[in-house]
Parts: C-alpha cells; structure tokens; sequence
C-alpha cells in the first residue's frame, strides 16, 4: 500500500451516494441522486481515466434515514448492469452503450411495504435467473428473466431484509440463503418454494449483514443474536441450534469476511473468531477508526479494511494475532464513507461523499 493517497484519477460524481460501487478491468458503475435530490442517477466511469462514458437517470422521489441515494451495489453480468435504487427502481442497462434494455419498480409492482433503509439488497443471477426482494407479501422474493424484466416465479413472505442472497449448494440442491425481515431462510431458485425458516433467539435485529457460506455450513451475524455457525441435515434442512457462536462479534450493519482460517469482522473493534475452535475468539484489535462500519476484502491472509471514517487498513491475519501493517488516511474528519469499495487487479475504486477515486496498490 503506498504511504500517502496517490490518486491515479479523482472524479466528481452525484450526491453524496452509500451505495457500493461494481467495476471491471475497464468500467466502473456508481450511483448516487440528483442536486434537487429527486432523481437516482447511474454512471459508468473509464476505468483507466475517471471520464463519464454514460449516465442515466430516472424520478425516484422519497425521503429515507441515511439519504435518499441507493444502496444495493449494481451487479455487472455478461455485459450488462442491474442496478437496484432504493425505492425500488430496477435498472438492466447495456455495460458498453449504457442503453436501458428494460426497467420496472420491484416494490411497486409487488406490493412491498415500504422500508426505512429503502432497497438495500444487491441484485444476484443464478440459473438464468435475477433474483430480487421486493419483501410483497405476495411476492417476498421474485426471480426475473433478466433479459426481459418479466416475472418468473414470485413467492410469499414477510417484508425485505436490507441484505443479500447467496448461494449455497447443499444435499444435491442449490438454494438461495438470506433473510427477510425477521428470519433467515433457505429457497428453491427453480420455482421460489421456500425450503426452510430460522427465526434467531432474540427478535430486533436489523438483518443488514449478508450470510456467509462456509464449506456446506453457513454463519449468520447479527447486532442482537451475535454471530452464529449453523450445519444441515442430509435433507438439506438447518439444524435450528447453532454450532458455534460468539456474543463478542455483533455487527449491525457490515459483512465480516473468512481470512486464513479465521472470521474476521468489525465491531467495537476488530475481531477475530476461530473457525476450527468453536468460534473462539483469537484476538481483537482497539483502533478508534475500527470501532464502527467497515468495508472488508480479504486476501488470504491480509484483510483491507475502509472504514467509515475515511482510513484504509491493511491488516495482517497471522496464525495467532492481527496486525495493522498499513494507514492511509484516505478523507478529512468531517468525511463518513460507506459506499463498499471495488478491488480490480490490485487497483481499488473507492467512494468518498461526492467524488470517486482510483487507488493503485502497488504504487
């Protein structure tokens, strides 16, 4: 990492968005709203020089905690984007021309109720399918063509979680795993059927942190049930009592990532939970800039970690410690990032208010 924020290119970008950014070896897509705050606004950036090759912009009025910008980071698949706002604005654009193939509002179209995060859930495809969480209660999931926008099957359910769907392949079957907004789940991606329901110990959490597949088991963590180990039976059913778990990692808003055999995860502090000893807990790091939201990309066995104050950490996990091997202040004491950062060939697109920076690694 180098020792001062040497930008390659900064760019000015709309609002002052928390959604996270997509990228590839030569686009970057990021959203964020208007300056009269009534429009969404999407735009692909050049990789390599920051310039605007295209935007687009649709009406999406409403008034949410944390701003109005949305939150799901757009999902770049075989040359398209699928971007969710956060009133529920569903975007299939063109990656190269940014020509809209189709769009429609999944929380219009479905009844969903509204949320006080808005939409925050990331677009996922799977089997030809894009899978979305309207949270209807005729349609808490929904699985689209995503060529054309129409509906394939929709199932029904409670009101939408502010995470996101994962796969996990268990007992021959592949299922969709995530949350609603008051259990976990597992559902059939051929026909919505949902396959099995976990309602945590403790009720109140926010469900924002997305659940972990760890070989054919998966972990849940959460601000009032902490994080949790669960297996599944040769039905592909969950065991309803966790293997492990661990009140010390508790967060509730942020995804903790696997490194080197360890979970790793920001709350009050770094922690690290052991993986082989029943979710021990193997060391904690007490840094200010660590003790809120943090986005996470794991090597494997370093971490990098942006926090919400603008400080970019580059943390050695070693066999029996974590270490903070690397600072750089990336934004002054009065920024507050969350947009998660994109990692592209050790460049990394990142987010700070109203601007968009590329950060070269190895420079």
């Amino acid at each position: 990492m180098p020792d001062s924020p040497d930008f390659r290119w900064s760019r000015d970008v709309d609002g002052l968005g928390i959604g996270g950014l997509a990228a590839t070896r030569s686009q970057v897509i990021v959203t964020g709203r208007d300056a009269l705050d009534r429009m969404d606004v999407i735009q692909c950036l050049d990789a390599d020089t920051g310039e605007e090759l295209w935007r687009h912009t649709y009406l999406a009025e409403g008034n949410l905690d944390y701003g109005n910008s949305p939150r799901a980071t757009p999902l770049i698949h075989e040359g398209h984007v699928y971007s969710l706002g956060a009133f529920g604005h569903l975007n299939c654009i063109e990656l190269d021309s940014g020509l809209v193939v189709w769009q429609r509002n999944i929380a219009a179209d479905f009844a969903a109720a509204d949320l006080v995060w808005g939409h925050s859930g990331s677009p996922m495809i799977i089997d030809d399918k894009l899978i979305v969480q309207p949270g209807g209660p005729a349609a808490s999931l929904v699985a689209l063509d995503p060529q054309t926008g129409e509906t394939i099957w929709s199932t029904p359910g409670k009101a939408a979680s502010y995470s996101s769907f994962v796969p996990l392949r268990i007992a021959g079957v592949t299922q969709l795993v995530g949350l609603d907004a008051d259990s976990m789940g597992g559902w059939d991606p051929v026909d919505g059927r949902r396959l099995w329901s976990l309602v945590p110990e403790r009720a109140g959490d926010f469900n924002v942190p997305t659940t972990i597949v760890l070989d054919q088991k998966i972990v849940a963590t959460s601000e009032n049930n902490g994080t949790r180990l669960y297996q599944f039976d040769e039905q592909g059913q969950i065991a309803p009592r966790p293997l492990a778990s661990n009140d010390l990692l508790a967060p509730d808003t942020h995804t903790p990532v696997v490194c080197n055999g360890w979970l790793v995860g920001a709350w009050n502090g770094l922690v690290a939970l052991s993986l082989s000893d029943n979710f021990a807990t193997v060391d904690t790091i007490d840094d200010p800039a660590l003790m809120g939201y943090a986005s996470l990309i794991a090597g494997p066995k370093s971490v990098l970690a942006l926090t919400e104050s603008g400080d970019l950490l580059l943390i050695a996990v070693d066999d029996d410690s974590l270490r903070i091997t690397s600072r750089l202040r990336l934004a002054d004491d009065n920024a507050y990032v969350l947009a998660h950062p994109a990692l592209v060939n050790q460049s990394l697109y990142l987010r700070i208010e109203n601007q968009v920076h590329r950060l070269d690694l190895t420079r």
